[in-house]
């Protein structure tokens, strides 16, 4: 009789503590400052500098404008490689590659912006955008406890959420996308969590190709700010190619021309709070 009553007790217990991916989902976005919040914010101009490991910097400037339209520039030796994403056209400018003129993005690059540009990303309004949700438990990450949600976004793309069971904050997710029949992984780590209009957001996020980010490259925001006004002709891709300033990749030692090969622009996270 005890051990029925016990047994009752654990699963009682287990139904009180039981989670959704709704309620926390819900919880993710309370902990951010709420929908209400999250949607206030319209436009958001982002500062940051890049680093890599050894010591390699850049700075990197983003704009993003809701729903979908996003701008990220790299600069580096007086040279600016440019992506921008108007909502339907993908385009960038490489002068790194020797090119000068805007083109059309190719179709990996034209995928990842145009997931990337999903303002308030994908626990926003997942059901009207085609999403699913689903709670998969709790995982470990670097000994750390987290709940696990699984993404599937409507063209098949997967985002796994790790979110800390204290603060119901993201720390980190994980990507998979389906290209050509192959899987491609991205992962992502976020910290130091600071207001912005009322909303928390990443100002430190970690990126790379594989699971082990410890050596993976930093951006580190250096200023965050919303609803400022964005002219829509900056996502749109020019009809002219765009003056770049007169420093030359090609200038130099064979050393500068190396580092100049190394420094075309990494996949910066995305141009919007990441995962908001």
């Amino acid at each position: 009789m005890r051990r029925i009553a016990f047994a009752l007790v654990l699963s009682l217990s287990g139904i009180a503590f039981a989670q959704t991916a709704e309620e926390l989902v819900a919880k993710n976005l309370a902990a951010k400052g709420g929908e209400d919040k999250i949607k206030a914010i319209k436009t958001l101009k982002f500062k940051a500098r890049y680093q890599e490991g050894d010591g390699f910097t850049a700075q990197v400037h983003q704009e993003a404008k809701a729903p979908n339209q996003a701008r990220s520039t790299f600069s580096l030796q007086g040279m600016d490689n440019i992506q921008a994403y108007d909502g339907s056209v993908g385009w960038q400018i490489n002068p790194f590659e020797g090119r000068r003129d805007a083109e059309l993005l190719g179709e990996d690059d034209m995928r990842d912006i145009v997931e990337d540009s999903d303002f308030y990303g994908p626990l926003v309004d997942a059901k009207e955008k085609g999403e699913t949700i689903e709670y998969m438990g709790h995982a470990t990450i670097d000994g750390d406890d987290s709940y696990k949600l699984k993404v599937t976004l409507k063209n098949g793309d997967i985002y796994y959420f790790y979110l800390d069971p204290d603060t119901f904050l993201e720390f980190r997710t994980e990507r998979q996308q389906f290209v050509r029949g192959q899987v491609r992984e991205t992962f992502n780590e976020f910290g130091s969590y600071k207001q912005v209009n009322g909303v928390y957001m990443p100002f430190v996020v970690t990126t790379g190709r594989r699971k082990d980010l410890a050596n993976a490259p930093t951006i580190t925001y250096t200023a965050i700010e919303a609803n400022a006004p964005l002219d829509a002709q900056i996502f749109k891709m020019p009809a002219t190619p765009v003056a770049q300033p007169a420093a030359k990749a090609a200038e130099g030692s064979d050393r500068n021309t190396a580092r100049t090969k190394k420094a075309e622009p990494p996949k910066p996270p995305a141009t919007k709070p990441p995962q908001q």
